[in-house]
């Protein structure tokens, strides 16, 4: 008798190995290539696998630019995250996922944040041009308070 997890890898082996065959009897002999999607790893030192018990080195992890928080959820009377950093020309997009409504707005009197009242779905956004640290509020709801952190 055989052992049942051998006759699944040798089912499994003569499976893709029919899958070959059968995509070459298609006639097509040119290699397909698909650009792979790449996303940059946030602020990671080691980027783990998407293959279980594998993983990448530092040199085989995707480049880019870090990315920060962009997006703030309006939940259960709160701004969250609280406090978010991004880089000069980065677009903040708040979301209201509460069911009661609420504001955008900049504590400093001449402050650049002046949303419309948002109710449950609605966004605002704004686009940073200025390094500096931009505190904000609920109009309705003062206790509800958020920054965000421009840096260069």
């Amino acid at each position: 008798m055989r052992n049942s997890r051998g006759t699944r890898r040798f089912i499994t082996a003569l499976a893709a190995a029919v899958s070959l065959t059968a995509v070459a009897a298609c006639g097509d002999t040119k290699p397909q290539s698909q650009p792979i999607p790449s996303t940059p790893a946030a602020n990671t030192s080691l980027a783990t696998s998407p293959m279980p018990g594998m993983s990448m080195s530092p040199t085989d992890a995707p480049t880019g630019p870090a990315v920060a928080t962009q997006s703030v959820k309006i939940k259960e009377f709160a701004f969250g995250p609280a406090s978010i950093t991004v880089k000069v020309g980065a677009t903040v997009t708040w979301t209201n996922a509460d069911q009661d409504p609420h504001t955008v707005t900049s504590q400093a009197k001449d402050g650049p944040l002046k949303s419309a009242t948002l109710n449950n779905g609605d966004t605002y956004q704004y686009t940073f041009t200025k390094a500096g640290t931009y505190d904000y509020l609920c109009t309705i709801h003062p206790f509800m308070t958020g920054t965000v952190v421009v840096t260069a």
